[in-house]
């Protein structure tokens, strides 16, 4: 079956990747690129990153020693990786095999923003009625949830689960700029879940829980917002083409150039309801021919029937035809 349309058509790959020993994560949470088209899966459970070649072959596996719970991650174009970690509250940069460069901000130190996982009974709040106890914008980090770099190598966090800004860095890791606090307006923030740069300089956040994309200058004034096909986005990959790639948790893949014209978007057709291709899509990546990956979250499923028919389906790839 095809998905997508004109240029941006794609056949769903026959392909899997290969976890160690059977191995499948209950989430996905990022995926990154490199520039020999080598997959890095950012994962929750036993094997933190797991990288593999364009056919799902594991070529090394790392993050044990620093990994608390992945999030987001980008690669720069010297191939250096970028990733925020929501469970201890620190933005790392990375070589490929996985050394720590630097580390922004405190390990286990969130910000106080109000945002709290525990009830005033004491007993624990879901993630997904936290994020409403968000109650005003505060400095770096808590839960940050992705990083993009611009042309310049500044340094763009969003922040996050338990924040509701952006707060942009010096290559050698300054905090030059923060903005955003809790709303629906123009520069406001609920879940600002995923964050990419265009070619422009141009910062894109995914606003999730307000429905939109908003973007920026990298001095952070408010440039534009796309809301139309737009619902829920979880991750925005933005192309060498200036094509962007967005994620959400219908779920859907859509395809935008860069002034937000829809040109191609699929979700589940053609496939059972009680068996969907995709259940929650996290992230996404492109490599250097236009295929597609996917990831997918499915902690809210372990346990249940549903979530073991689906293990080892974590990833998925789509070729590009055209």
């Amino acid at each position: 079956m095809s998905y997508g349309a004109g240029k941006y058509t794609y056949e769903l790959a026959q392909w899997r990747a290969q976890f160690p020993n059977d191995w499948s994560p209950t989430e996905v949470n990022c995926l990154v690129v490199d520039s020999k088209d080598r997959l890095y899966a950012f994962n929750t459970g036993e094997y933190p990153v797991t990288v593999f070649d364009g056919e799902g072959r594991l070529l090394s596996i790392w993050g044990h020693d620093f990994v608390t719970h992945s999030h987001g991650a980008c690669i720069a174009s010297d191939d250096i990786i970028f990733y925020a970690d929501d469970g201890n509250h620190t933005v790392s940069k990375l070589t490929l095999d996985g050394k720590v460069l630097m580390t922004l901000g405190e390990r286990d130190k969130p910000s106080d923003t109000g945002y709290t996982l525990v009830s005033e009974t004491g007993e624990p709040i879901h993630v997904l009625e936290a994020i409403k106890t968000v109650k005003r914008g505060g400095p770096p980090f808590n839960a940050p949830t992705d990083v993009a770099i611009s042309s310049t190598g500044d340094i763009f966090v969003s922040d996050g689960y338990g924040n509701a800004r952006v707060h942009k860095f010096s290559p050698d890791g300054k905090l030059l700029k923060s903005w955003g606090e809790p709303g629906g307006g123009p520069s406001q923030f609920f879940v600002p879940h995923a964050i990419a740069i265009d070619a422009q300089d141009r910062v894109f956040v995914a606003d999730r829980h307000n429905n939109r994309i908003q973007i920026f200058d990298t001095e952070g004034n408010y440039l534009d917002e796309w809301t139309q096909d737009i619902e829920l986005p979880t991750d925005i990959f933005i192309d060498k083409e200036q094509k962007v790639y967005v994620t959400d948790l219908l779920p859907r893949i859509s395809i935008f150039d860069i002034n937000g014209k829809l040109l191609a978007q699929w979700g589940n057709e053609g496939t059972p309801e009680d068996n969907p291709l995709m259940v929650t899509l996290h992230s996404i990546a492109v490599d250097s021919r236009g295929d597609i990956y996917v990831a997918e979250v499915m902690g809210i499923h372990v346990g249940t029937p549903f979530f073991e028919s689906r293990k080892g389906r974590m990833i998925h790839k789509f070729v590009r035809k055209s």
